[in-house]
Formats: C-alpha cells, structure tokens, sequence
C-alpha cells in the first residue's frame, strides 16, 4: 500500500495531572461525546473497569466504533492519562484532543498522529527506536 493511502489514523495522547480519572460515568460521557465529535459511529456502549494495584490502578476505558476503536487508561495515583483513537476513516485530531482537554483539564499533553499503512516488505516494519 502506498504512503499516501494509509490504512488509518491513530492519535496517541499522553496526559499529566488530570481531573476526574477515577469517575467512570465521566469518562463513559467523555467517550460517547469524543465518538460524536470526531464523526464515528459508537459500536455499544463505552465500557469502563476499574481494576490494577498501586501506581497502575485507575479506570480503562474501550469503546469500539464501527471502524476500529477508542482505548483509553485513567491512573489514579497521579492523573495520569493514555489515550489511543484508532480509525480507517479519517477524523481531525485536534477535535479528539479537544474534547480530551475539556473534560479532563490536564496539565500536560503529548500527542503523536500516526497514518498507519500495511508494509509492503519487511524492511518496511521498524521498531522507531
């Protein structure tokens, strides 16, 4: 497949110091709004466990959509958030980071937008270390 018709789109956001990431009913409304907002259409319900020890304790978040899907983890210890949208139909990142941003107020925000495309030869695959 060639570079220029990718296979999908996947915004990766990492947060720090963010509110409200031990309430799953607001991250259960973070989801469904995020599926509105970014044009998708939700496939069920967003379902949201609460479940891990220690630093890794806090609330996951999976929400399939009809092309993919929308994984997120929630840390209770310090707010720290990891959020993975993964679409084959294209959607504006900056709406998903948005809306992030607005329900969640984190103090930082790393985001990396990947096209992902199906290699055409092993040399294609690397580690990106």
């Amino acid at each position: 497949m060639k570079e220029n018709n990718p296979w999908g789109w996947h915004l990766i956001i990492d947060a720090a110091g963010c509110s409200y990431v031990e309430d799953a009913e607001k991250i259960k409304a973070f989801a469904k709004d995020l599926v509105k907002r970014i044009d998708m259409t939700a496939y069920g319900e967003p379902n949201v466990v609460h479940f891990g020890s220690g630093h890794l304790e806090g609330n996951t978040l999976v929400q399939l959509i009809e092309t993919s899907n929308i994984i997120g983890h929630f840390c209770d210890a310090d707010g720290s958030c990891f959020l993975d949208v993964f679409s084959c139909k294209t959607f504006d990142p900056r709406d998903a980071v948005r809306c992030f941003e607005e329900y969640f107020s984190p103090k930082h925000v790393k985001t990396v937008w990947l096209e992902r495309s199906i290699p055409e030869s092993s040399s294609d695959v690397t580690l990106g270390i």
